[in-house]
C-alpha cells in the first residue's frame, strides 16, 4: 500500500476512527506506523484513550505482531515557528510575532499556506530516514478534513500560486505535491450506507480525480448486521397480518384469549419488520451507487455497544482480515 495513507469523509461517518484502525491495521509484524491530526480536535487521543497530543510524535498503542502507533496533532502556529526556523533562522524572532499575534493573523489570512504546513509535516515524515538509511515510519496515516475540503486542502500548490510564486513557501509547497500527486499517496474516502454521505463520496472522487490526486479506496462505516435473508424479507412483503396472527394464535401466544392478543401483536412485528425491509433496500441502493465508483471498497460493522479501545483493535482486525495490511 502506498506509505501516506490519507483519510477523509462526511461529518459523522466516522472517519478518525477508521483513520485510527487503519493506522492499528498497518502497524502488523513489526511495522510503525504515525497517525496524524490536522484539524485540533483531539479525537485520536480520545480514542486511544490518553492525554491530548502535544506538537510532537509520540507513541500511542502497541500493534498486533509488535507494530507501534505513533501520533501527531500538528498545530499550524508551531508548525509556522518551525518552519520560520528551519528556512529564515527566526526562532527568536518567530517566538516575538507570535506573541504580538502574527502567526495566528498569518495562518488566519492565508489558509493556503496553513495547509502548506499541515500538509508539509506530514510529507516530510513519509520522506524522513533514519541513520542506515530505512524509512522511520513505513506508512503515515493523516485524519484529513472532511470530503467537502479535502481536494482544496491536499492541492496546496494552487492555493499557494498566487502568494509566492518564489522563495521557500512556494519550493515546499511543490515538494509536498510532489508527494501528494504520486503512488506514495493513497485518499481513501469514509461513508455510510445513506444517500447524503454516498452522494458527497461520489462528489468527492470527482473532485479528486479532477485534481489529479490518488483516490484509493471507499470505507464503508457503521454497516447494521442482517438480520434478514433474502427469503424472509420477501414473507415480509408478502405474509397477510390474518394470517401470521393466526399462526401466533396456533403457537400458544396469548393465552386464553390468545386470538385477541396475537392479533394486537401482529402489528408491531410487520411495522420493524416492514421498517427493516425499507432500510434494507435502500442500503442495497447504495452499496449499488458505490459499486458505479469503480474502488475497491471495505465495510466495517457498527458496534451496537459504542466504541472503545477495544472496539477500535476489532475494527483493525476486520480490515487486516479484508487485505489491508
Amino acid at each position: 500500500m502506498s506509505r501516506l495513507q490519507v483519510v477523509s469523509g462526511k461529518g459523522g461517518t466516522g472517519k478518525t476512527t477508521v483513520a485510527a484502525a487503519l493506522a492499528l491495521a498497518l502497524a502488523t509484524e513489526g511495522k510503525r506506523t504515525l497517525l496524524v491530526e490536522v484539524e485540533g480536535r483531539q479525537g485520536i487521543a480520545q480514542l486511544f484513550e490518553t492525554q491530548a497530543l502535544p506538537y510532537e510524535e509520540r507513541k500511542i498503542a502497541v500493534a498486533s505482531g509488535g507494530g507501534e502507533v505513533h501520533a501527531l496533532a500538528i498545530d499550524p502556529e508551531l508548525a509556522l515557528l518551525e518552519y520560520l526556523q528551519m528556512f529564515y533562522k527566526m526562532g527568536g524572532a518567530g517566538r516575538a510575532l507570535k506573541k504580538l499575534g502574527a502567526i495566528d493573523f498569518a495562518t488566519t489570512i492565508a489558509p493556503g499556506v496553513r495547509d502548506v504546513l499541515l500538509t508539509g509535516k506530514a510529507c516530510e515524515a513519509v520522506r524522513r530516514k533514519d541513520r542506515g538509511g530505512r524509512f522511520v515510519y513505513d506508512h503515515v496515516v493523516m485524519d484529513a478534513p472532511p470530503t467537502g475540503r479535502i481536494t482544496r486542502f491536499l492541492n496546496v500548490n494552487d492555493e499557494v500560486a498566487g502568494l509566492a510564486k518564489i522563495g521557500p513557501i512556494h519550493h515546499q509547497a511543490q515538494a509536498v505535491m510532489r508527494v501528494l500527486k504520486s503512488p506514495q499517496t493513497a485518499v481513501h474516502l469514509v461513508t455510510l450506507l445513506e444517500e447524503m454521505p454516498v452522494q458527497e463520496t461520489a462528489d468527492g472522487i470527482s473532485e479528486l480525480r479532477a485534481a489529479r490526486l490518488p483516490v484509493g479506496r471507499i470505507i464503508v462505516n457503521m454497516v447494521r448486521p442482517e438480520l434478514l435473508d433474502a427469503a424472509d424479507l420477501d414473507l415480509v412483503r408478502t405474509t397477510e397480518r390474518s394470517a401470521l396472527a393466526r399462526s401466533l394464535s396456533a403457537a400458544g401466544f396469548g393465552g386464553a384469549r390468545r386470538g385477541q392478543r396475537a392479533e394486537r401483536l401482529v402489528g408491531p412485528l410487520l411495522e420493524q419488520a416492514e421498517e427493516y425491509a425499507e432500510r434494507h433496500a435502500l442500503e442495497q441502493e447504495q452499496r449499488a451507487t458505490l459499486g458505479e465508483l469503480d474502488l475497491p471498497s471495505h465495510e466495517l460493522p457498527l458496534l451496537a455497544e459504542g466504541m472503545d479501545l477495544a472496539g477500535l483493535y476489532g475494527l483493525a482486525s476486520e480490515l487486516r482480515k479484508q487485505g489491508i495490511s
